[in-house]
């Protein structure tokens, strides 16, 4: 069945932003880094940097394990972050840019837990049914206590907020909608190093 994936924010949208508008917001100061896992650290390329994410496979190892998968196959460059909204989240990972594509892996259980969202916390979009994530996430601006349990969290982001804030934002009239969206250039994990040139083969000697 194809979900449309707008519903993560779709149904919910109103109540979200409403909440987020009421709860303390975090401002500038990003959330606490989770423990250094460089196996697990992926860097995310826009046009404005780099952002660098520590995902958590200690808390959805089936969520990251599906993001390392799609990260290897470079599933992720060139993916627009289709709805950003100010103060809230952008959102990403839909290689049709309407918020409604995935990938060709399977849809994933939920792995809900206790993490909260705050400022750099990514986290896994999905429909209205909770087993629906599975290629867009998101990156939260702020403190969103109301995602808290209900969106399975995936990641931290421990440099490059700067970049997060530069990224084109949507229109609140249509719901986050971006025109002309920024898009990500690249996601590799981090510990990925380029390939090593081929040496050229050795000059043949001319027959005597």
């Amino acid at each position: 069945m194809n979900f449309d994936r707008r519903a993560l924010f779709g149904a919910f949208a109103g109540t979200l932003l409403v909440g987020a508008a009421l709860l303390p917001v975090s401002g500038a100061i990003a959330a606490p880094a989770p423990a250094a896992d460089p196996a697990h650290q992926a860097i995310l390329t826009t046009k404005d940097g780099k952002i660098l994410i520590q995902l958590r496979p200690d808390l959805a190892p089936n969520h990251v394990k599906q993001i390392e998968t799609l990260i290897s196959q470079k599933f992720y460059d060139g993916i627009v972050f289709h709805r950003v909204i100010e103060d809230f989240m952008a959102q990403t990972g839909d290689p049709t840019g309407t918020g409604g594509g995935g990938s060709k892996l399977p849809n994933l259980k939920a792995e809900f837990t206790n993490e909260p969202y705050e400022r750099g916390t990514v986290g896994m979009a999905r429909t209205q049914d909770p087993d629906s994530a599975n290629s867009q996430f998101f990156i939260t601006y702020s403190k969103v206590s109301s995602l808290n349990g209900k969106y399975t969290v995936v990641g931290q982001v421990i440099s490059g907020m700067d970049v997060v804030d530069k990224i084109k934002k949507g229109s609140n009239a249509a719901n986050g909608s971006v025109s002309d969206p920024d898009k990500i250039i690249s996601f590799r994990m981090a510990n990925e190093t380029p390939a090593k040139a081929a040496k050229p083969a050795p000059a043949m000697k001319s027959a005597k």
